[in-house]
């Protein structure tokens, strides 16, 4: 039976357990306005849609007034008429003339946005009881296919997909905001010794290039296996902690004024390994070093001295294993509010788990998910990428952009696409025979060339130049670092 109240219903009242939470009069008072001034659809229409109202009858008129409207035509009591005259549902409430008793009956089109918003908060949490309902099913029934920990994650997707529901769009702003708002970010950027608007990753001629980290900018870092992506990550990491002061912007919000709280999902490897790793590159001790503990008093103790330097370091991991999208945006966001967060590290993409049985096209819902999120949160996302294995079958290694494995969603939602390369690996493979003198020769001069270099080629950027910058790298410390240039040391190379 339809218990659709009458025109003295009470409202959101819930009478007793069973009745979900819904307001009779406030649909019909925001239908009564539409119907009345077609005009008061523009202010309501990005709040709520049909499904979000109690009644379905008042679903389906809201429906086909959105219609009518969204064609620049008239939605009226009479208009109306001849799309519902036969809807069942319509006819229990006294047929096309209800239609004329809500127009009749509205009083005011000023209050309609707060109709609006009321009606779908009461269909939040409408649905917020059924989600609730169905978690509390699912772990009733004990089922050897379904896992708590999968119901969990299950949850968690759910509430987030409802989330979002509710995130209207912006919408236009003016042209002088944004023009201010650029100005803004150049002041910034005069102001900032070396001239950058983003986070200094502290390698000055990787920064130069890029100039910083951009907010909401998603960057893919990519490489083949042992090219040093990981290292490269945690670097940059370890050197925008390090670099982190809490300060008053010039907008007069509290907030990072140099270096930023990062968070990093580690998906390869676990928390304790990349502690290692970036101890390593802090105390200039090698990380095998490290994990056969195999070290000298002098070298645990500067060890230990460099643990205690990080613990302040604002360094936030994650190594929770093929995490989905939905739960990874959902603790970024946790991390924000509770902790602050200015960068975010993916270690790596293809690690993620999306909603699609197809890769391609779970790919494409993972590289638009991380860019939604550096939207979002306001904050760079670095996120690292495997490439395929066709670059090992081309004589230059250098990657491309089409060596990306599924490329063409991850360059398209990337504002910076970079690589990382290091051609003494290759040529380490290349070592010719030791009877051979002359190639030997030529073999020692090219290693003796790369050894120690590292090239970042920068494939795309959509704010800047594309280039590639040559960065030092030290194996045994698994850190990258600013090469010296012969003009910095009096004509001798650092390598």
């Amino acid at each position: 039976m339809n218990e659709i109240a009458s025109f003295n219903a009470t409202g959101a009242e819930v009478q007793n357990a069973d009745t979900m939470p819904h307001s009779t009069e406030a649909e019909q008072q925001l239908l009564g306005a539409i119907l009345t001034n077609n005009d008061v659809y523009d202010r309501v229409a990005s709040i709520i849609g049909p499904q979000h109202f109690y009644d379905p009858v008042h679903a389906r008129i809201y429906e086909v007034a959105a219609a009518r409207i969204a064609k620049n035509n008239l939605a009226s009591p009479v208009t109306l008429k001849a799309f519902l005259e036969d809807d069942e549902g319509l006819k229990e409430l006294g047929g096309p003339a209800y239609l004329a008793r809500l127009a009749g009956a509205a009083i005011s089109s000023f209050a309609v946005r707060d109709y609006a918003q009321m009606i779908y908060d009461l269909a939040i949490r409408r649905e917020l009881i059924r989600l609730g309902q169905d978690i509390s099913t699912k772990a009733a029934k004990v089922d050897v296919t379904s896992e708590p920990k999968e119901q969990i994650v299950e949850a968690e997707q759910a509430l987030y997909q409802l989330a979002e529901q509710g995130q209207t769009e912006q919408g236009f702003q003016s042209f002088l905001k944004a023009v201010t708002d650029a100005v803004n970010v150049a002041n910034a950027a005069y102001q900032r010794e070396g001239g950058l608007a983003g986070i200094a990753t502290d390698l000055v001629d990787m920064d130069k290039m890029l100039g910083g980290l951009h907010k909401s900018d998603l960057l893919i870092l990519a490489g083949r296996p042992s090219m040093g992506k990981t290292s490269l990550a945690t670097n940059i990491a370890f050197n925008v902690a390090k670099a982190y002061k809490r300060g008053t912007h010039p907008d007069g919000t509290e907030g990072a004024v140099d270096g930023g709280v990062v968070g990093f999902f580690s998906l390869e490897m676990s928390a304790e390994q990349l502690a290692a790793r970036i101890l390593a590159e802090a105390s200039e001790i090698s990380s095998h070093k490290i994990r056969q503990g195999d070290m000298d008093e002098t070298e645990f103790r500067r060890f230990v001295d460099a643990a205690k330097a990080l613990e302040a370091c604002p360094l936030y991991i994650d190594d929770t294993a093929a995490i989905p999208i939905a739960q990874l945006a959902a603790r970024a966001r946790r991390l924000k509010r509770t902790h602050g967060l200015d960068l975010l590290i993916i270690d790596y993409l293809q690690l993620v788990r999306g909603t699609s049985d197809n890769r391609v096209q779970e790919i494409g819902e993972i590289s638009m998910g991380l860019k939604a999120i550096a939207k979002e949160l306001n904050i760079p996302v670095i996120a690292l990428s495997q490439l395929s294995r066709q670059v090992e079958s081309r004589e230059d290694k250098r990657p491309q952009l089409s060596d990306l494995r599924e490329s063409g969603s991850i360059e398209q939602d990337a504002d910076v696409v970079m690589f990382v390369y290091r051609g003494e690996y290759y040529k380490e493979r290349e070592k010719p025979d030791d009877a051979n003198l002359e190639a030997m020769a030529a073999w020692q001069d090219d290693m003796s060339r790369l050894h120690g270099k590292a090239e970042v080629i920068i494939g795309k950027q959509r704010h800047g130049p594309i280039g590639t910058v040559e960065l030092s790298f030290e194996a045994q410390f698994t850190r990258f670092g600013n090469l010296v240039k012969p003009w910095q040391q009096g004509g001798e190379q650092e390598f």
